[in-house]
């Protein structure tokens, strides 16, 4: 299951970058916004899949820990 859930956050990140690539070509106003509407789409489907697929939050601290700074822990 975890190689499915893999390849289907794969494909949702494929999409994303292929529908930025398209948004710095020129559109028409129409083609912009349904491009604009479907990397909406695949960034909450992206964001929902990984939610389900790894169900522990892990935050990043604002700022830098003691070990990444000195490369020694305290």
């Amino acid at each position: 299951m975890l190689d499915q859930d893999f390849a289907r956050i794969r494909a949702h990140r494929n999409n994303l970058s292929r529908y930025r690539h398209l948004l710095k070509t020129e559109l028409s106003d129409i083609e912009r916004q349904f491009i604009e509407r479907r990397l909406a789409e695949e960034q909450t489907a992206l964001e929902a899949l990984a939610a389900d697929a790894f169900p522990a939050a892990f935050t990043v601290p604002n700022a830098p820990s003691a070990i990444g700074t000195t490369g020694v822990e305290r």
